[in-house]
């Protein structure tokens, strides 16, 4: 796969959802089959989409330095930024526990029309727990997927500067916007007002 030019479609503007809609996400995994994914749109707004997983698709825990960090069927708040090569979640467990932050350094997300998105995950991961140090994750699975010509140098060098960049503004405190202001509380309270 090849990075996409800068500057290309995946931030069209007239083309974000409105609070209440649902947007479907074709979400490609380098050597992995392509999964779609219905999310409840919280807020939209052109910085940011937060965007709600009421119920985690995933068959097996997500387990990371021997603790557990989304089980099947757990909620999670996503905030994707238009342009931008990451996206974040708000991890929980399924009694609501907070777990951390977890960024997926990805391709731009391609607004296709209002109700549908497409990305392609770069395989590195930036971890926040809520207690401990933050760190990148899934290094070995892009140096895999480059190694077998799945993914080209330039965009393996834009996902390896990505996820440094996203640890290097975590730690001046400059990232991640918006995320802080949002709780599962609040999540569920708009949720319930929409």
């Amino acid at each position: 796969m090849t990075a996409p030019a800068e500057g290309s479609a995946s931030n069209r503007p007239g083309l974000l959802p409105r609070d209440g809609d649902f947007v479907d996400i074709h979400y490609r995994r380098i050597g992995k089959p392509q999964d779609t994914y219905r999310l409840l749109v919280l807020d939209s707004n052109p910085d940011c989409v937060v965007t709600f997983q009421p119920r985690t698709p995933i068959d097996q825990p997500i387990v990371v330095d021997d603790l557990t960090i989304l089980e099947p069927r757990s909620p999670i708040i996503w905030f994707t930024f238009p342009g931008k090569w990451h996206d974040v979640g708000l991890f929980f467990r399924n009694n609501g526990a907070h777990t951390g932050m977890y960024a997926n350094v990805l391709t731009p997300v391609d607004f296709i029309d209002v109700h549908t998105w497409e990305t392609t995950d770069l395989c590195l991961d930036v971890w926040v727990p809520r207690w401990g140090s933050v760190r990148i994750l899934d290094e070995d699975e892009l140096s895999e997927a480059e190694e077998a010509g799945q993914v080209d140098g330039k965009t393996a060098e834009r996902a390896r500067a990505e996820a440094a960049s996203l640890l290097h503004s975590h730690s001046a405190n400059a990232w991640p916007p918006v995320v802080g202001e949002w709780s599962l509380a609040r999540a569920l309270s708009v949720l319930q007002a929409l």
